[in-house]
C-alpha cells in the first residue's frame, strides 16, 4: 500500500496570511502545495489536499479534515514572517515535539531546502499549534523562508520547482529509507513520447553522453529515462545533474 499524504497549503480565502509588497502568503502556499504535491504523485504517494483553491479553513477544520481521511501524514506549508522587514531569513520546520519520524521528516525537509540556498534555522517544537496538536498521524509545519524577505522571495521564486522537489524529497527521504518499508526502483524521467523516433532521438543523445539512458514502453507512450536504483538520494543526484544540463526532469519510481 503507498503512503497517503495530505498537503496542507497554509491560509487563504478571508485569510491571506502573511502580506508584504502586496504579496500574500496564502497565494504562494497554494502554488508550492500543489507542486509538491505533483512530484509525490508521480512517486507513487496517495496524496489529499486540504485545499485546491483560494478557500479558508480553519486549523481545527484542516485537522479534523486529516483525521477523517486516515492518511498516514499531514505536511502544512507556510511562509514565515518577522516583526522587522528584511530582518531575518530562512527555513524552518515545525513539529508537536522534538521525537519521532515526525521530527526526522522536519530535519530532511530543512535539509533539502537548505541544498537549494535556504539558511537552515532548525526545527522547533509548538505543541500549542491547532494543526500539531489535533492532528492524530504524525504531522510537519513548513515554514518555506520568510515573506518580508527580499533575499527569500526571490530564492522562492528564482528556484520555485527545486524548492517543491526539496519538500517532496526532504518527505521521501524519511519514508523511503531502509527499515519503514520501502521499496521502490528510482529513475529520472527525461522525456514521454508517443512517436518512438522522438524517444530514440533523445536516448541516443544521452547515452552519448554516457549517461545510463533506456525507454521504458506502456500505455502508448515511449518513456525516455535514466538510473535505476533503490536509494533515492542517487536518483536525486542524477536528476539535478540532467536538469543542470539542461534536461527536464522528473524524479518517477
Amino acid at each position: 500500500m503507498p503512503y497517503s499524504i495530505m498537503l496542507d497549503a497554509g491560509h487563504g480565502g478571508s485569510d491571506p496570511g502573511a502580506v508584504y509588497n502586496g504579496r500574500r502568503e496564502a497565494d504562494d502556499t497554494l502554488r508550492l502545495t500543489l507542486a509538491v504535491g505533483e512530484i509525490l504523485q508521480n512517486n507513487g504517494f496517495d496524496v489529499e489536499y486540504t485545499r485546491t483553491t483560494d478557500v479558508y479553513e480553519s486549523p481545527y477544520q484542516k485537522a479534523m479534515e486529516a483525521n477523517e481521511a486516515g492518511v498516514d501524514y499531514f505536511v502544512s506549508i507556510h511562509r514565515n514572517s518577522y516583526p522587522t522587514d528584511n530582518a531575518v531569513s530562512g527555513v524552518e520546520s515545525l513539529v508537536y515535539d522534538l521525537s519521532g519520524i515526525k521530527y526526522e521528516m522536519a530535519q530532511n525537509i530543512n535539509q533539502q531546502l537548505e541544498s537549494v540556498g535556504f539558511v537552515n534555522l532548525g526545527v522547533k517544537a509548538r505543541p500549542n499549534l491547532v494543526v500539531l496538536r489535533r492532528t492524530k498521524m504524525p504531522a510537519v509545519l513548513v515554514e518555506a523562508g520568510f515573506i518580508n524577505s527580499d533575499i527569500d522571495n526571490q530564492l522562492f521564486d528564482n528556484n520555485f520547482y527545486d524548492i517543491a522537489g526539496a519538500i517532496a524529497d526532504g518527505i521521501m527521504d524519511t519514508l523511503m529509507r531502509p527499515g519503514t518499508g520501502g521499496n521502490m526502483q528510482y529513475r529520472v524521467q527525461v522525456g514521454a513520447y508517443r512517436n518512438r523516433r522522438y524517444a530514440d532521438e533523445l536516448l541516443n543523445e544521452l547515452i552519448a553522453q554516457d549517461y545510463p539512458a533506456f525507454i521504458e514502453e506502456g500505455n502508448g507512450f515511449y518513456r525516455v529515462q535514466v538510473g535505476d536504483t533503490p536509494i533515492l538520494q542517487e536518483a536525486v543526484d542524477m536528476e539535478r545533474r540532467l536538469k543542470a544540463a539542461g534536461y527536464p526532469t522528473i524524479i518517477v519510481s
